[in-house]
């Protein structure tokens, strides 16, 4: 697929904007994941990009040639949506075969694309069967299969496997992304699922209210978020906020001065500081007397890893369980110490302030 355009994509319903001006460009074989909460204009996008809604402005560009005119047949993009859409009626076969039916390909061709198509998704046992003979994830299969086999220019997928299990969900995430790695096919995968999205993505667009938020590798994504929607939004838990300032002395958080702080940046209109879980340190005791301090309320096990909730001023604090925590219990008053290389700060606009990774601060 030639490479693909989004140029001030915009739609509006009366009154109501459901994309503002996006601009997106998909380089060829790349896989694109759409994130955000529902109502954020997603899926709507997709669906322009598809076809089956009409642009209220901006231009959608395939090799150069805007397609806003093309019906979705011309355009040549595959969709996925969360209801498989089967035909009951149908076997497998018919069902991976329908487009090509309709495009009135010839019987040998049809054959050999089907078998690979099903080679490719590992359902060719189940050719014969009808959908109804079928779990939720060979269902999920056999729709991804029908349009796959048209070999099209792009692959478009609306939050396929929401209405899967969650161990279902992964095992078809790894699926797909293989099959769209040895494929190469250009694809954009909607989600409102922040792991899905970083499992998933070559890069995310994080969306929010209809606008672009965001758009990087997910490992940009998650340690250098553009804003505090997206440091809040991405993350499991999500980042804890702090208020804070850069004073002579060091970065100055919730009052207290922390003079380890030995980053420059490159304008001093910080108002907030944003730490992962695992970039918070509790120790049972000050190290210095400017250290914050909280309580323990609820130590929070998932499989082998711990987090530690916290109370600090009237709000909770999730702090990753590190090996020297083994002595510290609910109930506790524990003091925060931060990796300064990881966290982020935001201005009074809620946007990331670039900080200098190696520069020293001058005393």
């Amino acid at each position: 697929m030639a490479k693909t355009e989004l140029l001030n994509l915009r739609k509006e319903y009366d009154d109501v904007i459901a994309v503002d001006d996006i601009s997106i460009t998909l380089e060829d074989g790349e896989f694109l994941v759409l994130l955000g909460p529902s109502g954020c204009g997603k899926s709507t996008t997709l669906r322009m990009i598809a076809g089956l809604e009409t642009a209220t402005a901006g231009d959608i560009r395939v090799g150069g040639e805007v397609v806003n005119d093309q019906a979705p047949a011309e355009r040549d993009f595959a969709l996925v949506f969360q209801q498989v859409a089967l035909y009951p009626h149908m076997s497998v076969q018919n069902n991976i075969s329908s487009p090509l039916r309709a495009a009135k390909l010839d019987a040998d061709t049809i054959e050999r694309r089907v078998l690979k198509t099903a080679k490719l998704l590992n359902i060719e046992e189940l050719l014969d069967r009808r959908p109804s003979e079928l779990s939720g994830g060979q269902q999920q299969r056999v729709a991804i299969g029908r349009a796959l086999v048209r070999e099209p220019r792009a692959f478009l997928l609306d939050e396929p496997f929401s209405k899967l299990d969650q161990k279902l969900r992964i095992q078809l995430q790894k699926e797909l992304k293989q099959l769209q790695g040895e494929m190469e096919i250009t694809t954009v995968f909607v989600t409102h699922d922040q792991e899905e999205a970083m499992v998933l993505a070559d890069r995310i667009a994080v969306m929010d209210e209809g606008s672009l938020q965001q758009i990087d590798p997910p490992e940009n994504i998650y340690q250098k978020p553009a804003n505090k929607f997206v440091a809040d939004f991405i993350g499991n838990p999500t980042m804890n906020f702090f208020d804070a300032s850069i004073e002579d002395r060091g970065l100055k958080i919730e009052g207290e001065i922390y003079s380890e702080w030995n980053r420059s940046v490159r304008h001093a209109s910080i108002d907030s500081m944003a730490a992962r879980p695992e970039d918070i340190v509790l120790s049972e005791s000050r190290t210095t007397e400017s250290m914050l301090t909280a309580t323990v309320s609820l130590i929070e096990m998932r499989g082998s890893t711990a987090y530690f909730v916290c109370q600090f001023d009237s709000r909770e604090l999730t702090v990753l369980k590190k090996n020297d925590h083994d002595d510290i219990s609910e109930g506790d008053t524990v003091a925060l110490s931060f990796d300064f290389e990881a966290v982020n700060l935001f201005d009074s606009n809620g946007k990331l302030v670039n900080v200098t990774e190696s520069a020293v601060r001058q005393s």
